[in-house]
């Protein structure tokens, strides 16, 4: 079972509040916004690190360097990090130690200070690689020189002073490292993307890389906790898309069924035939079409395409063959598509039929129908006149029953049991959380990257400013420093809340995949482990059965040279 984390938000999320230009963006996390977690997890996660730090304080204390101006402006002009800590070893005469993160800021400081942003680039990437705090397996000390693990002031540092240096490209990619924490740079196993339910619109599964076709009869069949609804997942790259605008002229009878709700369908602007290729291999086609003449992905994207339980998956109850999908919708229809470059996701229209084909509320075809049905009516009148309203009475029982039917009784039928999705209810808990926490962290990411610019026009302004020399713009140069302050402020205190959440999405990261990607791991490397136990035992059985051969071939050889004649004619000779 995955643990669940109640808890409130962290305190530095509640004491930094910050004036925020996009109004819905609350400074902190309500208590009411999660779910009931085991509340001693998130303080045994706290108390473990606050732990951690006491175990290499002592260690980090004989690391900590000497803040003497010659020593920090010395490391400041290295090349690299790698440099940095030669540097370091060679000053401090000792092979091994760890880099305080009070010490990296003053590197990094004086690295932007004189123009080095190389330096401290390196040094911030270095420290993203680390995961080793300083003791091995055994707890012994590590045997060189490492930096430490960066925290909030690292990132706040190295954001504001690239802005100031004018580096924005280097700014934003910082605050997208600090959107995922504790990744390591490089990595090439994500998390996934969050797929969402094309009818509830909840979170209710992750696409990762190596996934391609998500089976509703496989392991990872993705089915809905709140609709009750099975879907088959199709993740890959698009090799191939074809779009065409249409126009359709639709009619008044058309409207009017719309208006009245009885025409769910929405009106298509577009219809898209794409091809998905998955990382097996295999190809597959969908077509569909868009309220929007705009593409919902373009050729070369990875996208995943939620379609409705297809034929093959049903559950027998009686006679009946019932299939867990919306009543609808086809088997096999495509319903929602997600773009995994920008997270866009499109909901999918039925394409239109092709010209010629027939439908039953057409008026072309109904009118002519109801002209029989009249017509058959007044010849039956004809032969018994009670017999037209016998035939009408069954008409309209046959039409309600099967409108029941097909509206009522077999939707609720064909919906997987309650039981069955209360084992996933709650692992779609955390994947709802987890999407909010995602769209929350966008928000203040786009909010951070807009004050980074911003202060980087200040910095330039600034500079501006300084290059006139004109002692009349003094008001003006301290109006545009004090709006710079204020910028470094909101800046830190959003850096903060994105910090504080990209820790809790890591946290349920790890519930998730523990739940899934680890007990897989164990199913497969015990049935591997059962395969061998089988093959050494069918070799024992093999190796068995040629002992027990053997054997009766040596007591049928031994029964011929013990027999009479055997004698008689060795007597004979």
């Amino acid at each position: 079972m995955i643990t669940l984390l109640t808890f409130r938000a962290f305190p530095s999320c509640i004491s930094h509040p910050f004036p925020s230009p996009n109004k819905s963006l609350p400074p902190y996390i309500p208590h009411s916004f999660f779910i009931s977690f085991n509340y001693k997890h998130i303080f045994n996660f706290g108390i473990s690190n606050k732990l951690a730090r006491a175990t290499h304080s002592s260690s980090a204390a004989e690391s900590a360097l000497d803040h003497d101006a010659e020593f920090i402006t010395r490391v400041s002009a290295c090349k690299d990090s790698n440099e940095a800590l030669e540097l370091i070893a060679e000053m401090t005469e000792r092979s091994s130690g760890v880099v305080s993160v009070e010490d990296c800021c003053s590197i990094m400081s004086a690295a932007l200070d004189c123009g080095n942003a190389e330096l401290a680039l390196s040094v911030f990437s270095a420290m993203r690689s680390t995961f080793d705090q300083g003791v091995g397996d055994k707890g012994l000390s590590v045997e060189r020189w490492r930096w430490s693990r960066p925290d909030v002031k690292i990132y706040t540092l190295l954001i504001c002073g690239l802005a100031a240096s004018l580096r924005v490209s280097d700014a934003l990619r910082v605050i997208a490292n600090v959107c995922r924490v504790g990744v390591s740079p490089g990595e090439e196993v994500p998390f996934g993307k969050i797929v969402r339910c094309p009818s509830c619109m909840l979170a209710v599964a992750v696409a990762q890389p190596q996934d391609g076709i998500q089976a509703c009869y496989t392991q990872k069949a993705v089915s809905c906790s709140k609709c009750r609804y099975q879907y088959e997942l199709v993740s890959g790259d698009i090799i191939r898309i074809e779009s065409e605008e249409i126009s359709m002229n639709v009619p008044a009878w058309k409207r009017g069924l719309q208006f009245l709700n009885i025409i769910k369908e929405g009106i298509p602007a577009a219809v898209h035939s794409v091809v998905v290729q998955t990382p097996s291999g295999i190809a597959r086609t969908h077509r569909f079409a868009t309220a929007t003449v705009d593409l919902p992905a373009q050729e070369g994207e990875r996208v995943s395409i939620a379609v409705a339980a297809p034929s093959n998956c049903y559950r027998e109850v009686g006679p009946l063959k019932l299939s867990a999908k919306p009543p609808t919708f086809y088997a096999g229809e495509p319903m929602c598509l997600t773009n995994h470059r920008d997270g866009r996701e499109s909901p999918l229209l039925r394409a239109p039929r092709k010209e010629g084909s027939i439908s039953l509320i057409n008026p072309s075809t109904i009118f002519p129908l109801l002209a029989v049905l009249s017509f058959g009516d007044a010849a039956s009148g004809i032969i018994d006149p009670s017999l037209p309203n016998l035939i009408s009475g069954a008409a309209v029982s046959a039409l309600a029953i099967g409108a029941t039917l097909n509206n009522l009784v077999l939707p609720e039928l064909s919906r997987i049991p309650q039981r069955t999705v209360d084992v996933i209810a709650i692992r779609q808990k955390l994947l709802a959380q987890y999407d909010v926490l995602q769209t929350r962290i966008k928000d203040l990411k786009e909010a951070s990257e807009n004050e980074v610019w911003m202060l980087a026009r200040m910095c330039q302004l600034e500079n501006k400013i300084f290059a006139v020399g004109e002692t009349s713009y003094s008001a003006r140069q301290a109006r545009v420093k004090r709006v710079r302050e204020g910028l470094k402020s909101s800046l830190k205190s959003r850096i903060e809340l994105i910090e504080s959440y990209a820790k809790i999405s890591s946290m349920i990261e790890i519930e998730v995949e523990m739940d899934t990607d680890v007990l897989a791991a164990e199913a497969a490397s015990n049935a591997e482990r059962i395969a061998q136990q089988i093959e050494q035992i069918m070799e024992l059985e093999n190796l068995e059965e040629r002992w027990k051969q053997q054997a009766e071939a040596n007591d049928e050889v031994e029964k011929l040279l013990s027999s009479p004649n055997i004698h008689a004619e060795r007597i004979t000779k």
